[in-house]
């Protein structure tokens, strides 16, 4: 009995010191937090746009479908936005790994941060540092005030005064078209409610830089985004707009798809320019830019979902490894299987759905939660015909 009692004893005290290190290494990362918020006056930081400044608070399980999201994306050399994706990314991982909790994100947090810092060099085929680094540098200044790093804090904030001073912006009230550009993208990608806020930041930048293609085209995305499901009659100065973006950015073919729906609202027959259009997304390389979401959207409302699902499964021919293509597949297979039908449906269908289903479930585990209740309701649909 003694023996039995020194050894809980004995336990015991290990557990106490286990616990004990372990309240002592949070502690030590609180102290940390505790120093860096307080030895750096927030204000300094406050007063420059970026993502931490945006508002751009949001839930878990939110943050997690926007990092799916904008991994599917990809990262096609070429495309204008890289630099802007990376950025979000960086903020994404940030916002998971400091407040929410997710172990390993904040490294992951600071390589996106440094893969902006790339891209926008590449884009601008520069080493040198110019305003369309202004985020960037605040963001990273932001993290590593927040890490406690106050050195490196303060080096990125030196670096955000010197381009501001370099750049400035055309008043006072207005802020650096880069930064209007930036700002409006994110809205755009990362608040639904506020494309109209993000349209109105790109129109700003149009006036100051009217030259930049990427800029006119993702202000009449955000546009029809907002204003496609109008009456009919509203729609005159919209297919003005369309049509003046589609002139200056004839390659887009996302935008091609959501000028294609908004004729279709409109009344007109787009069947045979949807079909052309899906042969010319298919032959383009594979990224959820590409246009094949809203192209899938024109198939399933306006063809049929029976073509909707052989454009699905020719796309996972060419691309069998691509997870937002099989995501696609799955919720076509869903869509046909559970929704009201007359005709009986061939086992194999059921089958495949679930597999799809499963596999889409497995490739985005933290943001399936309506593919899970689906998945439940095929199976159920399978017991039913067994």
């Amino acid at each position: 009995m003694q023996h039995r009692q020194k050894v809980h004893i004995h336990s015991l005290m290990s557990l106490h010191r286990e616990t004990d290190t372990m309240i002592g290494m949070t502690d030590h990362f609180l102290q940390q937090y505790i120093i860096a918020t307080q030895s750096q006056p927030t204000s300094k930081l406050e007063a420059f746009q970026n993502h931490f400044t945006w508002d751009l608070n949001s839930s878990r399980s939110k943050l997690f479908k926007l990092r799916d999201v904008l991994q599917d994306i990809g990262t096609n050399e070429g495309n204008s936005w890289l630099g802007h994706i990376y950025n979000l990314q960086g903020f994404i991982h940030y916002q998971l790994g400091f407040i929410h909790y997710q172990p390993g994100f904040i490294e992951e947090a600071k390589s996106f941060f440094s893969k902006a810092t790339e891209a926008f060099h590449q884009m601008r085929n520069t080493v040198s540092d110019g305003p369309w680094l202004l985020v960037n540098y605040g963001n990273l200044a932001w993290m590593h005030h927040h890490l406690g790093e106050q050195a490196e804090s303060e080096r990125y904030l030196s670096k955000v005064h010197a381009l501001m001073k370099e750049y400035p912006s055309p008043s006072e009230d207005q802020l650096h078209p880069e930064i209007y550009a930036e700002k409006a993208w994110t809205l755009m990608t990362f608040c639904e409610d506020k494309k109209h806020l993000a349209a109105d930041y790109f129109q700003r930048d149009i006036r100051m830089q009217p030259d930049r293609m990427e800029w006119q085209t993702s202000r009449v995305i955000a546009l029809i985004s907002v204003n496609k499901h109008r009456a009919k009659g509203q729609h005159a100065d919209m297919l003005e707009e369309m049509k003046k973006a589609k002139e200056h950015d004839p390659e887009n073919l996302y935008l091609a798809a959501l000028c294609l729906e908004v004729c279709a609202l409109r009344g007109l027959n787009i069947k045979e320019e949807t079909r052309e259009l899906a042969r010319k997304v298919l032959s383009k390389p594979v990224s959820s830019y590409n246009g094949f979401t809203p192209l899938m959207t024109l198939y399933k409302q306006y063809l049929s979902m029976g073509e909707a699902i052989d454009l699905a499964e020719e796309a996972l021919k060419r691309h069998q490894d691509e997870r937002h293509l099989k995501k696609h597949a799955a919720i076509c297979y869903k869509e046909k299987i559970l929704s009201p039908r007359n005709s009986p449906l061939e086992p194999s269908m059921i089958n495949r759905a679930i597999s799809l289903c499963k596999e889409v479930i497995s490739l985005y585990p933290h943001s399936s939660l309506r593919m899970r209740k689906a998945l439940e309701n095929l199976y159920a649909e399978s017991k039913c015909r067994d």
